[in-house]
């Protein structure tokens, strides 16, 4: 029989069947069966690489690669062949699901280190699911491209859909171009109501823009806030124990809620004083005459805006945003009178020496 010296996780010729069972203490097959790797009381099962690649998804070439980033723990050598457990078929596992979420290799190995330290990977893994899980009780659902078009008046509006698809209203279908996820219905019908209402979709897309900006610069103070009063106990400079690490899950789940409710209650209130004061402003420049002054309504950023109620407070913002805007005014005419004086003036005609 022949082999390959250059490889020791090959073993030689075998066959198909064999190379996807599990091999037995002696390198015997074992029958194959849908198993908990880390299930209590099971016999340990031995694998070839290549039926570890199959069981967890990776490729061989992966799995080495693994290896040698200390990711994974080194085979047991028997004979001419690697030999791998289950432990290596968790450790993958586990790898793939910090993966799904976002980590870094350097940051799952981190966290690896801990766990074979012993402080345990269960809660910390806790935390991660609490973290990434669902911030909302609303359901995804799908809508096709008629379907959409009919929302938004049976017109097609490609523009308006790649607009959509770059913002996350909509995401693709694999294999599917009619049809698409919809992570928020309740963000699509309000982009309905307010088109049917008469607002071109160009507008909403870039209202939505601009609005998610504000929302994760809110976002991140949330964050900065309760990190810096209530996890930084528990997330450290290293990765937290097993009971810090599910104690700051359940506190994610308790406070997670919070967050939203405290803006709610914040944007009705800020939505029901701007309305009052837009609306009173409007009634009182109908009812008041201005005598041949034209009264225009001009947008200002919302940096601008806060720090002009930061500076002279919410009821003054018109009267200071107008002194200062006729202060201006009356500064760059000054300085165009005098950059220029008339020939014929006394200052131009007032003799040099005097």
């Amino acid at each position: 029989m022949s082999t390959d010296q250059g490889n020791p996780d090959h073993e030689g010729p075998a066959t198909a069947e064999e190379h996807r069972r599990p091999l037995g203490a002696a390198g015997r097959p074992t029958p194959q069966e849908d198993h908990d790797p880390a299930a209590p009381g099971r016999p340990v099962v031995e694998y070839r690489i290549e039926d570890l690649a199959h069981h967890s998804g990776a490729t061989v070439r992966t799995i080495r690669a693994y290896q040698d980033r200390g990711l994974l723990p080194r085979p047991e050598r028997r004979g001419r062949s690697n030999v791998y457990d289950d432990t290596h078929l968790s450790r993958l596992r586990q790898i793939a699901d910090l993966l799904d979420r976002g980590y870094t290799l350097a940051s799952i190995k981190e966290l690896l280190e801990a766990w074979d330290a012993g402080r345990g990977l269960g809660g910390v893994l806790g935390l991660v699911a609490e973290v990434d899980g669902p911030w909302t009780d609303e359901e995804a659902d799908r809508i096709t491209r008629e379907e959409l078009d009919a929302a938004f008046g049976g017109a097609q509006d490609d523009a308006a859909v790649a607009d959509a698809l770059a913002l996350g209203v909509l995401e693709p279908l694999p294999g599917k171009d009619d049809e698409f996820l919809v992570p928020s219905p309740q963000e699509l019908a309000a982009a309905v109501e307010l088109h049917a209402a008469g607002v071109p979709l160009s507008a909403i897309a870039g209202h939505l823009r601009e609005l998610r900006g504000q929302v994760e610069h809110i976002a991140a103070r949330f964050l900065e806030f309760t990190n810096e009063h209530v996890f930084a106990r528990y997330l450290g400079d290293h990765p937290p124990s097993e009971a810090d690490a599910a104690e700051a899950a359940a506190l994610v789940r308790k406070l997670r809620p919070l967050a939203q409710k405290t803006v709610d209650a914040e944007l009705a209130r800020a939505m029901r004083l701007f309305a009052t004061r837009y609306l009173r402003q409007r009634l009182t420049a109908e009812e008041t005459p201005h005598h041949g002054v034209e009264v225009q309504y001009v947008p200002l950023s919302a940096g601008t805006t806060s720090a002009v109620q930061a500076l002279v407070g919410q009821d003054n913002v018109a009267a200071f945003v107008t002194a200062a805007t006729e202060r201006e005014l009356h500064s760059r005419t000054l300085d165009a009178l005098t950059a220029t004086p008339d020939k014929g003036s006394v200052i131009a005609q007032k003799p040099h020496g005097d």
